[in-house]
């Protein structure tokens, strides 16, 4: 029986000690309420630091303890947690990923520790896991695990979800282990996030810092297709729903409509932390009261914030400025009936925020930044009359489902102090609208809707993985392929040359062949029985110069030369090149706008290089430059090819498929094989008929039968086909 493993950082339960005794109650976070529905079924467990520092003689009670609700403790030392996770996960991972860079502090010690413990969730999660499970880690605290494990135990499933936001390709490189973090990520097969936006940043990060591709959402990794995608996470709807029936959220209520009878309240609830924007809010409270004077006695601000983190200074700071602004509001606009501010700096019980969320007229919610953001989710699922208005701010993730809340910029302090005023005056019929659409979206959503559409996309990756695999070419494969080719009379081999036999150079002309690789086509072509063609987009003096003493026949250019051994070189008929008067200028703009980039001319072709170009650039120029050359190229009989760093233009008449076809002619042969890398070569695997062995280099999809992943492994292949 496979099942699942689930880790994050905390486990979901509270230990309180008591004389030597220690307590368990389940958590009552919405994650885990939305994992319970896994982690208690079957032989399912979750994995996690259970809260505090255990001493080591009651360490098996409470391992026993926890066993039976299903949960496996990791233990961490008081030094591990002030390193590990006050130290490296919040202040270098925690200010860099939510945009505060200025409050990180980059310690050697705490990379040391951050790797200590994720290798220790590492032991605890290979003691547990086997064939078919799968594993899914939470948050910023585990970036290392899912490589970690991925290098003990390859084909195991591995998801990774990120709570909290992904920064900008030019912040997270700010962190000096940036590369082993991504490393560590792209162990896990599907990597989720709340938004397209950290998603995206992601990809932008991992293409910029590592050598990897990736296309679209899809990133290669060893062969491996690792996906990033979005899954915004939802709230238990229901259980905010059901609570606003609960009697003690009533009797709640009550007690707030005798206190605020005549009032509007404005809901406030947030963690101290300076990603909240606590700060900003109150300023525009401050404004709201200064513009709007008519809101005297009229208007209450409730805010909760939940202690956090107090000890650490920036910490205490932000408090401490909290306590100040929110004191000065009080003393400059109360009068003998009215608190402005109703501050409270402590942790109130699920049924008290739900009474709260009931009877707010407004729901506050502007982060600075912020992954998701529930508490917005968590007001709009309690408004059971479809009633109350949400400003919240466009940098929670939250905020692009909830479109029909006002959304504001956290910063701008004049748009949150009118986006008050309008929803204290907005009619009901448009609190209404708007709350009804959102209640839909938070119904739908949900978090249990969220764990599915994880899982399921999961399970959609490994398949897809294993669909790509069943043609990479196996052990067995090459067994088979090379008993064909021993047994055959007559064999010809079609060779590609750049990206298939020798790894790309930024300079083109250091590509030339190096002794291993002339000695494997001199063993190959030593074979009477082997025809061999080299057949490449080089212009046809390159291939003459690195390959014309070899007894193997030569197609140059992608088709447009071809020389037979021992013979002469020989052009397709009726080609031109008048064309490259036009299109020239259009390269050499290009050339001029992109440092590092240049023009490759070939006989009946031209190339535009861009190999040298920073990352993103490149692919920004290439992207422009060949919506710009269809327009000129559509009516004249040319065909634009975009290649590994390159855009070929040539005359449409001149295709590897059709030279390969052509050098075929009248000719029967027992084995046929073919191996390329590229566009052009694929119309030489859709030229040869279905017995011929192709083979794609690189894992993209192909009508080549078979893959390889690079060209260290084809010239290996190529070693095993003419070994005694």
């Amino acid at each position: 029986m496979s099942k699942t493993i689930i880790v994050s950082n905390r486990l979901p339960v509270k230990i309180t000690e008591k004389d030597g005794d220690y307590v368990l109650n389940p958590s009552e976070g919405g994650l885990a309420t939305g994992l319970g529905s896994i982690y208690r079924q079957g032989y399912n467990i979750w994995i996690g630091w259970p809260g505090i520092d255990v001493s080591e003689a009651a360490q098996p009670q409470i391992t026993e303890q926890l066993s039976e609700m299903n949960l496996m403790p990791v233990y961490l030392t008081q030094e591990e947690i002030n390193n590990y996770y006050e130290g490296f996960s919040n202040e270098i991972l925690w200010p860099v990923f939510h945009y505060m860079s200025v409050y990180a502090r980059y310690e050697q010690v705490y990379w040391d520790f951050y790797y200590q413990v994720n290798s220790k969730f590492r032991d605890a999660i290979l003691r547990v896991a086997e064939p078919g499970d799968v594993i899914w880690i939470h948050d910023y605290q585990l970036l290392l695990l899912p490589g970690m494990i991925r290098a003990e135990v390859p084909d195991v499933a591995i998801g990774y979800f990120q709570h909290i936001p992904f920064p900008s390709f030019e912040l997270f490189r700010l962190i000096p282990w940036r590369v082993e973090l991504l490393e560590g990520m792209l162990g896990a097969d599907l990597l989720g996030f709340h938004t397209f936006d950290d998603s995206h940043h992601f990809l932008n990060a991992v293409t910029r810092l590592l050598p990897v591709n990736a296309s679209a959402n899809v990133v290669t990794v060893n062969d491996r297709a690792v996906i990033a995608e979005t899954f915004p996470m939802g709230i238990d709807n229901e259980k905010f729903e059901q609570l606003s029936y609960d009697p003690e959220v009533l009797r709640q209520l009550e007690n707030l409509k005798e206190t605020f009878h005549d009032t509007h309240l404005v809901l406030s609830i947030d963690r101290l932390d300076y990603s909240k924007g606590i700060i900003q809010r109150l300023q525009a409270f401050e404004l709201f009261l200064q513009l709007y004077p008519e809101y005297t006695e009229k208007v209450v601000l409730y805010m909760i914030v939940v202690p956090s983190r107090d000890t650490v200074p920036q910490y205490k700071e932000l408090k401490e400025a909290i306590d100040m602004l929110a004191g000065g509001i009080n003393a400059r606009f109360r009068t003998m009936n009215w608190h402005p501010v109703n501050y409270f700096y402590r942790s109130f019980p699920v049924e008290v925020l739900s009474a709260l969320y009931n009877f707010a007229d407004v729901g506050l919610v502007t982060p600075m930044r912020d992954g998701m953001n529930l508490v917005s989710k968590e007001y709009v699922a309690s408004r059971k009359d479809n009633d109350g208005v949400l400003i919240l701010s466009e940098m929670a993730g939250a905020s692009k489902e909830l479109i029909d809340a006002l959304i504001v910029n956290p910063n701008n302090i004049g748009a949150i102090a009118r986006a008050l005023h309008e929803a204290i005056n907005m009619p009901l019929k448009e609190q209404e609208r708007r709350m009804k659409s959102m209640r839909q979206v938070v119904q739908k959503f949900n978090i249990s809707h969220w764990v599915k559409l994880f899982m399921t996309r999961l399970q959609e990756v490994k398949q897809l993985q294993q669909s790509m695999l069943a043609r990479r070419m196996s052990m067995d494969m090459q067994s088979q392929v090379r008993n064909h080719y021993k047994k055959a009379p007559e064999r010809v081999i079609f060779l590609d040359y750049d990206g298939t036999l020798v790894g790309f150079q930024a300079n083109i002309d250091l590509a030339s062949p190096d002794q291993e690789l002339y000695q494997l086509l001199k063993t190959l072509t030593h074979d009477k029985a082997n025809h061999v063609v080299m057949i490449s987009g080089r212009k046809h003096e390159t291939l003459e110069e690195w390959l014309g003493q070899l007894p193997l026949d030569l197609i140059a250019e992608h088709g447009a030369w071809h020389k037979k051994y021992g013979e002469d070189w020989q052009k397709i008929p009726g080609l031109n090149a008048h064309w490259k008067q036009d299109i020239m200028p259009i390269l050499d703009t290009y050339m001029d706008r992109t440092p590092g980039s240049f023009i490759e001319e070939k006989s009946y072709s031209l190339v535009w290089h861009y190999r040298k170009v920073e990352t993103g650039l490149g692919e920004l120029r290439a992207n422009e430059l060949m919506n710009t050359l269809r327009y000129f190229t559509n009516d004249i009989g040319l065909q634009i090819l975009p290649g590994d760093k390159v855009i070929e233009i040539k005359n449409v008449e001149i295709n590897k498929g059709k030279a390969t076809l052509a050098w075929l002619q009248d000719r029967k042969f027992d084995f046929t094989l073919a191996i390329g890398d590229d566009h052009t070569d694929e119309d030489i695997f859709k030229a040869l008929s279905g017995d011929a062995v192709t083979i794609k280099v690189g894992s993209q999809v192909s009508a080549a039968r078979y893959y390889l992943r690079n060209h260290h492994e084809v010239r290996a292949f190529l070693r095993t086909l003419v070994a005694g």
